[in-house]
């Protein structure tokens, strides 16, 4: 990214925060059917990546890619403005099924691990899990220019999040991690793309791709319980549900218990993306054997019923 997106962002976190809230919402769904209209990249690969989720095509795919783009939307739409939001309104605008899971696993001292896809407000489930008083760590990607990465790192701070960078410390991420661990913590992990040489090759909606190998390891190399968590919108509610502990593979040397452990991750990530597939935001290629995207199916006639209020 340039230092012109990096200017962006940080207009966007003064500009949006001042707008009333009616304003930010009608603007940021405009923009995203702008960009549905316009066929870009990014909304062709989510097509894509929406119809192998769905097996859906045609007029029903279209307006499930609009709904998508809209989610998309919101979520930065609310990541802009979330930091001036109190702590009050950060709390009554989410709900988190099973949360009970979490506290017990906390009180066991281990600490615990969330395995989370690229669907709904996770930044508003970190804060409002902060909120509720249970310290959490997450990693970030190094962006470029450091300026950007610096914006996000202090946005996310502000929200309760301790913030551990990808690349560039003195500390391998996986030994910082479970020092965490051992000290209680909450380590939240964004686990359904990773297509690096690292990455562990899993099925996932019956297609082969790589996911990160973080979560596996560090749940077996800790015994810290592993949790999932399906995250949407409902309405004006953002919205978590909490599955697990899952039970971590006990036959196999270190390489086909990571394998079989991050496979079952894959699995019960898929169930909450089946669930809500508008609202997941994975506009980037997935599947090892995808091509380029083909155009975007045309956006649903004026006789279609309308779209679904996010």
């Amino acid at each position: 990214m340039s230092g012109l997106a990096s200017t962006a962002y940080a207009a966007g976190w003064r500009i949006v925060r001042a707008l009333p809230g009616p304003v930010a919402t009608a603007l940021f769904r405009v923009g995203a059917d702008w960009a549905v209209r316009r066929d870009g990249a990014g909304v062709r690969r989510l097509a894509s990546n929406l119809e192998t989720v769905t097996g859906t095509s045609g007029p029903e795919l279209a307006a499930l890619v609009r709904d998508g783009m809209r989610s998309y939307a919101r979520y930065w739409q609310e990541a802009f403005r979330l930091p001036s939001r109190s702590k009050e309104q950060v709390l009554a605008s989410f709900v988190m099924e099973n949360e009970e899971l979490l506290w017990a696993a906390q009180a066991e001292g281990k600490g615990l691990i969330v395995a989370l896809p690229h669907s709904g407000n996770w930044d508003h489930a970190g804060a409002y899990i902060c909120y509720r008083g249970m310290p959490l760590v997450t990693v970030a990607e190094r962006l470029k220019p450091e300026d950007l990465y610096r914006q996000f790192l202090a946005y996310r701070e502000s929200l309760g999040m301790e913030i551990i960078p990808a690349t560039g410390g003195g500390i391998p991420v996986v030994d910082q991690l479970a020092d965490r661990l051992k000290a209680g913590r909450l380590v939240v992990l964004l686990a359904d793309r990773d297509l690096s040489a690292r990455g562990v090759p899993v099925e996932f909606f019956g297609r082969r791709t790589r996911m990160p190998a973080g979560p596996a390891i560090l749940a077996l190399r800790t015994g810290a319980p592993l949790f999932t968590a399906a995250l949407s919108f409902d309405g004006p509610i953002a919205k978590a549900v909490v599955s697990g502990p899952l039970e971590p593979p006990s036959e196999g040397d270190r390489t086909e218990r990571i394998t079989e452990f991050t496979q079952r991750i894959a699995d019960q990530l898929a169930k909450g993306i089946a669930e809500h597939p508008e609202d997941w935001h994975m506009l980037q290629r997935l599947w090892l054997d995808d091509p380029a995207p083909a155009r975007a199916p045309k956006r649903p006639a004026p006789a279609s019923p309308p779209a679904k209020e996010r």
